[in-house]
């Protein structure tokens, strides 16, 4: 154990990648050589590495397919043995892996030194084929969902410093280091769900918030008032029913959509869609720079998970 007395963890991501079939999903299931077992892709996250984005990276290694992760589907811990240290025992760490739906795109499988095979297979099918429970129960949750749904991202803006200590309009607050540090971590986190369609809120700290993500995509921002603060404490059904409109327009056209908003808007926002459409949200402190992952089918919410920062895990 550690000194504290307590065991360290090791952090893992990974995916189940799918792609659509006429019978319904295929999943990619890998052999893996040094264990000769059947397995989800899956592997460590680096220290200086965001969960979602390393579990993505593991997915495109193992496989040799791009991929953009849809939804959280589960995650998964236990035991592994740690090196010996100094000549001392081998005591146990503990391993914490997330898995993400993730939707294949190009590639083709090659052999390499981590996995020496890849099976397209139906879900049942790959029940049976998977070595390990852990792996069979997050299969089993990855099906409860329907796989073809709609993704949107809703981010609330980085950090701007404090709203007492700004002269001017409010309106015009910049972000200060630390946001533009959160902007910038948002660039390989958001890509990681394939966003093709940028919306904010007009206060220049939500578009600055989006602005790395343009220039990395080359995307437009739009500016959408209907979820400004504002505008929302005015009329928020007006937002209720445009939100509505963006994930419809979204699953239309195939297209991520990603909205950034505000502190005053997102948690009422996120609370009434759930309400309305019967999903529970899962804890939340909705932060700067904080995330909400939406799949939704005809406009309504099926799935939400909530991303609490774009920055590496402390380890």
């Amino acid at each position: 154990m550690s000194a504290g007395g307590k065991r360290p963890v090791v952090h893992a991501a990974g995916g189940v990648l799918w792609r659509p079939a006429t019978a319904g999903p295929e999943v990619a299931l890998v052999h893996r050589p040094r264990y000769d077992d059947w397995s989800l892709p899956k592997g460590h996250v680096e220290p200086d590495e965001h969960p979602v984005v390393g579990g993505l990276r593991e997915v495109v290694e193992e496989t040799g397919f791009e991929a953009r992760f849809v939804r959280a589907v589960g995650k998964v811990a236990y035991d592994v043995p740690r090196r010996k240290r100094h000549g001392g025992g081998g005591d146990t760490a503990r391993k914490r892996v997330t898995y993400w739906s993730a939707r294949a795109g190009d590639g083709a499988f090659v052999p390499n030194e981590e996995t020496d095979e890849l099976r397209w297979v139906p879900v049942q099918a790959g029940m049976k084929l998977l070595t390990y429970p852990m792996d069979q129960r997050i299969l089993r949750d990855f099906a409860r969902q329907p796989a073809s749904t709609a993704t949107m991202l809703i981010v609330r803006h980085a950090k701007a410093g404090r709203k007492q200590g700004y002269q001017g309009d409010d309106l015009a607050r910049p972000l200060d280091r630390n946001g533009r540090a959160q902007a910038e971590a948002l660039v390989d986190l958001l890509g990681a769900f394939g966003p093709g369609r940028l919306l904010s809120a007009p206060p220049q700290r939500c578009l600055q918030t989006l602005e790395p993500l343009a220039e990395e995509t080359g995307l437009a921002i739009t500016e959408e008032p209907t979820v400004s603060e504002r505008a929302y404490a005015r009329d928020p059904v007006a937002a209720h029913r445009r939100i509505r409109e963006i994930a419809r327009e979204g699953e239309r056209s195939g297209v991520v959509p990603v909205v950034c908003s505000q502190g005053g808007v997102i948690p009422d926002l996120t609370a009434w869609w759930a309400s309305v459409d019967g999903v529970r949200l899962p804890a939340a402190r909705n932060r700067k720079a904080s995330v909400w992952v939406l799949t939704t089918s005809d406009g309504v919410l099926l799935t939400a998970d909530h991303i609490d920062t774009p920055l590496p895990l402390e380890r």
